[in-house]
């Protein structure tokens, strides 16, 4: 499964930016999904899991701002991203979780301004 990230950007405090993971195959699909983070000098942390049936947790600093979606028909999984704030700056990469493995994209770099 390889995955492709892209809809990064800068943006100045306040704004929005849409992120987009896609790949091929009927895994990506079916498969649970996750968008992670890693900030300037930071370890990488998990931002949301959606499971395969489209269930969706956020990490507690997400605070009602993100929300992740998946378009079955498309097999795109997205990150809308509102009212970001420049400690959102990070690169963002996406995961696919299928049968015990993890399948990582690229990352995507999002440059929030102050």
């Amino acid at each position: 499964v390889q995955l492709q990230a892209s809809g990064g950007g800068l943006v100045q405090a306040g704004g929005s930016l849409r992120l987009s993971c896609t790949a091929s195959g009927r895994i990506f699909r079916v498969s649970d999904k996750r968008w992670y983070r890693q900030r300037p000098g930071k370890q990488r942390e998990l931002v949301a899991h959606a499971t395969g049936g489209a269930a969706v947790t956020y990490a507690d600093f997400v605070q009602g701002r993100f929300a992740a979606s998946r378009d079955n028909a498309e097999n795109v999984f997205y990150l809308q991203m509102n009212s970001l704030r420049p400690e959102d700056t990070a690169v963002y990469y996406c995961v696919a979780l299928w049968a015990g493995q993890e399948y990582w994209g690229q990352g995507t770099q999002v440059t929030v301004s102050s």
